[in-house]
């Protein structure tokens, strides 16, 4: 049994208000080859599919694209689970058509944790997959808020009700894997951050807060879990060292913190129920580059591109120690005439200035929403003591708008 692991993908996404179909277009084409090449037979898809609740028409029509392109190849069963971007009322949409196809949409928790156990048969109608199919798991599905309770009493409250809520999942799973006349993998997805998850900055990766909860330890999952699927982290890594659990990444880089990074799915091959993990590195179809420096380094960088016809997107910083008032338009000089596109200038000289003089001429762009807010309770002198509490109180309720589903009625 072979399978592809990935999630992420984030149809629809924008960087700096450049949009990317084209590289999703180049990716979803990839990987429906690699699928067909490497002969797949089950394609898990962990989460954030698209990058926000109501995805354009184009975006919609890339996924769709894709689905029935599987569908007519070799790969069996496609399941995929929503993530916190998505908008599970319309994942769910279209779900029973998309079972005509062998594929499986979980767009939220269901009312019964067997709903959430799928079993996958062979051509001759054997069972030889059973996926526990967890999607994001949002704060209203994981407690019920109580006057009076604290912090600590929401978050050991949240933590156990994830470990409950897999623990169901799989003690179902595991009731319809020992009832088979043969040993058949089981494997377990989900879309959360677990402990120790490594980020970069610009990675695109939302705060992710199950009410304020920022993780969750590895130990939520069953030990009887053959391999664990996750997504929502946008770097591929292990969970807690364990060669068996892992999160594939996203395949694109959401930022220019990532540009560096390699991307990769992850390919799963089972002998029996024991697992074999190896990385199929995705290629790059856009070029991304963060140009640190003076003017000296910045331009010498900027020629090698030239020189070597690049059509990379860029990211400057400028950190030189004299000040460049017209930054901007000298960098558009010097791209001029070559397939180069810069999307983000900062510079850092003026704003440091700019600061010291507390003229506190920051962007938007330079700022997340939390030190936003926090620069709000130093600006009305909100005593230290409540800053913390009220912050975790903002927390909670960006969260919930963000949870909030607009397609649903």
């Amino acid at each position: 049994m072979k399978l592809i692991h990935t999630s992420d993908w984030h149809i629809g996404r924008s960087l700096y208000g450049r949009k990317r179909y084209e590289e999703h277009e180049a990716f979803l084409v990839w990987l429906a080859d690699l699928i067909e090449e490497e002969k797949v037979e089950a394609l898990l898809v962990a989460g954030d599919v698209f990058d926000n609740s109501t995805p354009s028409n184009r975006a919609q029509e890339l996924y769709y694209r894709f689905l029935c392109r599987v569908a007519n190849s070799a790969c069996r069963h496609v399941v995929i689970t929503a993530g916190n971007h998505d908008s599970p009322s319309f994942l769910n949409a279209p779900r029973e058509v998309l079972r005509f196809l062998n594929v499986y949409v979980v767009g939220s928790m269901c009312r019964s944790p067997e709903d959430e156990v799928l079993v996958l048969s062979d051509p001759n109608g054997e069972p030889e997959l059973i996926v526990c199919a967890v999607p994001y798991l949002r704060d209203r599905d994981m407690r019920q808020a109580e006057a009076g309770e604290s912090q600590e009493d929401k978050e050991r409250k949240l933590v156990e009700g994830i470990r409950q809520h897999y623990r169901q999942v799989v003690t179902a799973a595991e009731q319809i894997r020992t009832q088979l006349s043969r040993p058949v993998p089981m494997v377990a997805m989900g879309h959360l951050f677990t402990a120790g998850g490594q980020t970069v900055e610009g990675d695109g990766v939302r705060d992710l807060y199950i009410g304020s909860l920022a993780y969750v330890g590895a130990d939520v999952f069953p030990p009887n879990i053959d391999y664990l699927a996750l997504g929502h982290l946008h770097l591929s890594q292990k969970v807690g060292g364990m060669d068996t659990q892992r999160y594939c990444g996203s395949p694109l880089p959401m930022g220019f913190g990532e540009a560096t990074r390699a991307k990769s799915v992850c390919q799963v091959v089972f002998t029996g129920t024991q697992p074999v993990v190896s990385h199929i590195p995705v290629p790059v179809f856009q070029a991304l580059e963060k140009i640190c420096g003076d003017w000296e380094d910045i331009t010498a960088r900027l020629n090698e591109l030239r020189l070597s016809g690049s059509r990379a997107w860029l990211e400057v910083i400028y950190k030189g120690d004299a000040i460049i008032g017209d930054l901007r338009e000298r960098l558009d000089e010097a791209i001029n005439g070559t397939d180069l596109e810069i999307l983000r200038v900062k510079n850092n000289r003026v704003l440091e200035q700019a600061m010291s003089s507390m003229a506190m001429e920051e962007t938007l762009d330079d700022l997340k929403h939390n030190e936003v807010f926090w620069r709000c309770l130093e600006a009305h002198d909100v005593p230290e003591v409540q800053r913390e509490e009220l912050l975790l109180a903002y927390r909670e309720v960006v969260a919930s708008l963000e949870e909030d589903d607009p397609q649903a009625e």
